[in-house]
């Protein structure tokens, strides 16, 4: 294989509500961890064990709006992105690492909003499947030839 792949796909729920940053110019940020859960039945005590891994995941400019709109703790989600890593040093001098999801793709798939109001999001089509391009402004992508 010549090329690389760097590609996530998650189903989880999110811990907290959607963070927003925002910067001059007018982007945007949305900072949100996922959760995402591992059942297995232990062989030996024939118990069921629950483990969770937590994921920390970044949208920008539009989606990151739909997601802070839309979305809040609790809400399944289904995201595809890639991950990205980066590292910082804190004023005392330790370096910091953090390893993150930059969402490309998202569908919204049960929110409390949607559950309580007992009624669809509005323009859920679009946001279902959302697919943005960085190159053009954070605008989403129809890639569907119909």
């Amino acid at each position: 294989m010549n090329g690389t792949l760097n590609k996530v796909m998650l189903i989880g729920y999110l811990g907290d509500e959607v963070k927003m940053h925002y910067f001059d110019g007018g982007s945007c940020i949305g900072r949100f961890q996922l959760a995402t859960n591992e059942v297995y039945v232990n062989k030996t005590t024939n118990e069921k064990i629950t483990s969770t891994e937590w994921h920390n995941l970044v949208v920008r400019n539009k989606a990151a709006e739909l997601c802070e709109k839309y979305l809040s703790k609790g809400d399944k989600i289904y995201v595809e992105g890639r991950i990205k890593s980066r590292q910082w040093q804190t004023e005392d001098g330790t370096v910091k690492y953090a390893s993150e999801i930059q969402v490309t793709e998202f569908t919204f798939l049960s929110t409390k909003k949607d559950a309580e109001n007992n009624k669809q999001i509005p323009n859920q089509e679009s946001t279902k499947k959302a697919n943005f391009d960085p190159q053009n402004n954070g605008l989403p992508i129809n890639d569907l030839p119909f």
